[in-house]
């Protein structure tokens, strides 16, 4: 073979594998524990998921999984709460927006914290105050207590207990169906869904029970842009938008997960994968994670 034709084969096959490798660099091996917020009240149901409002330097965590009993005086209105913390992890109010929370992120394109409820989709059976919501912020950040309707119910979302996470740049929700390795693309407030990623978990080496249940992080990442977490085998699996297996972040051996954890104490802000680590602390402990460069 010629000198020049086989360094340039050389050069193209190094190329493909400085690619290959720079594909996958960006997921860390090992999940960074970046900050800890140790939840200084009892949560009114379960702890949901976590948002970051950069403006505020402020995360708000939301309970849910506490739906307005039969006969209830204040109207069908959820007692579960949200609760805010800064930036280091330091308490600092609660509220009760009136919400059964399931999703909780701040919206880039709004300009607002928001909301999903649990039975979105009324798959469950149609109830009131079921949809998206805005929660409404003071100017210090804590939260009125009150909430504005954006969406109601919508059948694209599928399964009720889904924890949708949203793309602002696409303008779409990634809604995880429960027990399965589907997630739903919902174009807001269209009713039928816009389309459905098949995560490959086989390639990841997990099994659907294994993983979240109703829960897929967006991240923003490109080419690494959905972050599931594996119960099972303490690791965070990242997959691209066609659902393909991109690498796993371990995390730390000692982090004690249960049970629940597969239908909530999760989420994704401020470039962190939340955990939930129920036994850590007097009302459990949410650790945020650096999975990604």
């Amino acid at each position: 073979m010629p000198f020049l034709k086989r360094s340039t084969l050389i050069a193209t096959v190094s190329a493909l594998s400085l690619f290959s490798q720079i594909s996958t660099a960006e997921v860390l091996s090992e999940a960074v524990p970046e900050i800890k917020i140790p939840l200084a009240k009892k949560p009114t149901s379960r702890p949901m998921t976590v948002a970051y409002v950069p403006y505020l330097k402020k995360y708000y965590i939301a309970d849910g999984g506490l739906a307005a009993p039969p006969g209830d005086p204040l109207g069908s209105m959820s007692q579960s709460e949200v609760h805010v913390y800064d930036e280091n992890g330091k308490y600092l109010s609660s509220a009760k927006p009136g919400l059964d929370n399931r999703s909780i992120y701040y919206n880039t394109n709004t300009h607002q914290l928001e909301s999903v409820t649990y039975n979105i989709s009324s798959e469950a059976g149609f109830g009131p105050n079921t949809g998206i919501f805005s929660l409404v912020l003071n100017e210090d950040g804590s939260l009125k207590g009150d909430s504005k309707d954006i969406t109601g119910h919508n059948p694209a979302f599928g399964s009720p207990a889904t924890i949708p996470s949203y793309d602002a740049e696409r303008n779409v929700y990634y809604a995880k169906q429960g027990r399965s390795n589907l997630v739903r693309i919902v174009e807001s407030p269209k009713r039928e869904k816009a389309g459905e990623i098949k995560l490959d978990l086989d390639q990841a080496g997990a099994r659907f029970d294994e993983v979240s249940h109703y829960f897929t992080a967006y991240t923003g990442v490109s080419g690494e842009e959905l972050a599931l977490l594996d119960v099972d085998h303490k690791a965070v699996l990242i997959f691209n938008l066609d659902g393909k297996f991109v690498a796993k972040s371990s995390l730390p051996p000692t982090l004690k997960l249960r049970s629940q954890n597969h239908i909530n104490g999760t989420g994704y802000s401020n470039g962190l994968f939340f955990v939930y680590y129920e036994t850590e602390g007097e009302f459990g402990t949410y650790y945020g994670f650096r999975i990604q460069k």
